[in-house]
C-alpha cells in the first residue's frame, strides 16, 4: 500500500522548471506577437503542440470561430488528455497562450510563462500517469480582449472549452487556471471569485510544498479564464500574480513591451509548478 501511494505522488523538479522557462522563452522569441485569428497565432499553437507532444502528450487542436468586436475570428485551443478511466472525474489545467491584439507585448509572463508550465506538466503526467482520475491540459486562445474585458470580449477559448466540457457531460472535479506565474518577484494570488474549496486546497498544497509564503488569497475579483468554467457550473480557481511591475504593488509591465523574457525565472516557475502539482496530489487521491 505504501509503495502504491508513493508511486501515485507527482513531483515537479528544477529540471521541469527549466523546461517550462525554456519553452516560454522560445515561444516569445519565435512567435511574437501571437494575437488571435492570425497566422502568427497558428504558428504559436503549432509550436506548443510540438513541445507538448515531445513530452509524451497526445495533443489535439480544437479550432472554432467566434464573433468579436473586430469581426469573426478563428481560434485554436490545444487539448491534451491523460485518461486513466473513462468513468473517472477530470481535473483540468488551463493556460492561455495568446497576446493582446494591437499592443506591442511579447507576453513572456502573460501567456508564455504558464504555457511553458503546462508543457512541463505534460512531461510530469506522462512519466507518472495518475492512477485513478483523469487530467486534461488546455492551452486557450483568445483570453485577451480586443477592446475591453466585457461580457462579449475576451476569454473566447475558455468559454469554448467550458461549453464543450458541459455539453459532453464530463465529470469535472476541478479547473485550475494559471496565469502570469513566471514573474521573478513571484507572489501567487487567489482571487475572491475562485471556488472556496479549491482556494483551501491551494493554500494547503502551498504549505505542504514549502511555498506558503508565496501564496495568498485576495479580495480582488479577477476576470480570467476561470470565470467561464465557474459560469458553466464547474469548480474553478485562478492562480495569478497580478503585481507585475517595476516596484512592489505595480503592474506596469502588463500588456506592454516590457513583458520580456528577462522578467521571468526558473525559480518562480518552480514555485508555480510545485503549487499546481501539490494541488493535483490532493485532488487525485
Amino acid at each position: 500500500m505504501v509503495s502504491a501511494l508513493l508511486a501515485a505522488s507527482l513531483v515537479f523538479s528544477p529540471a521541469d522548471a527549466r523546461l517550462a522557462c525554456t519553452t516560454a522563452v522560445q515561444l516569445v522569441e519565435r512567435h511574437t506577437p501571437r494575437d488571435s485569428g492570425t497566422t502568427r497565432s497558428m504558428l504559436a499553437a503549432n509550436f506548443l503542440l510540438d513541445a507538448a507532444s515531445a513530452e509524451g502528450a497526445d495533443v489535439r487542436r480544437d479550432m472554432f470561430a467566434a464573433k468579436t468586436p473586430k469581426g469573426e475570428r478563428r481560434f485554436t485551443n490545444l487539448v491534451a488528455s491523460f485518461k486513466t478511466n473513462p468513468d473517472a472525474p477530470w481535473v483540468v489545467l488551463v493556460s492561455h497562450y495568446d497576446t493582446k491584439t494591437g499592443v506591442d507585448c511579447p507576453g513572456a509572463n502573460d501567456g508564455a510563462s504558464t504555457s511553458g508550465l503546462l508543457v512541463a506538466l505534460a512531461g510530469v503526467l506522462r512519466a507518472n500517469r495518475p492512477q485513478h482520475d483523469n487530467v486534461m491540459l488546455v492551452w486557450t486562445d483568445g483570453e485577451e480582449c480586443m477592446n475591453a474585458y466585457v461580457e462579449d470580449d475576451g476569454l473566447w477559448g475558455a468559454r469554448h472549452a467550458a461549453k464543450a466540457l458541459k455539453e459532453s457531460g464530463a465529470n469535472v472535479k476541478a479547473v485550475i487556471c494559471v496565469d502570469m506565474l513566471g514573474d521573478r518577484d513571484l507572489h501567487v494570488s487567489i482571487p475572491r471569485n475562485s471556488s472556496p474549496a479549491l482556494s483551501k486546497i491551494a493554500l494547503l498544497a502551498a504549505k505542504k510544498a514549502g511555498v506558503a509564503d508565496k501564496v495568498s488569497r485576495t479580495d480582488v475579483l479577477v476576470k480570467d479564464d476561470h470565470v467561464p468554467f465557474i459560469e458553466a457550473g464547474f469548480k474553478a480557481i485562478d492562480l495569478i500574480d497580478f503585481e507585475y511591475g517595476s516596484a512592489p504593488g505595480l503592474n506596469d509591465y502588463w500588456h506592454t513591451a516590457k513583458d520580456t523574457p528577462d522578467k521571468i525565472s526558473e525559480s518562480s516557475l518552480l514555485v508555480a509548478g510545485k503549487l499546481v502539482i501539490g494541488m493535483l496530489n490532493i485532488l487525485l487521491q
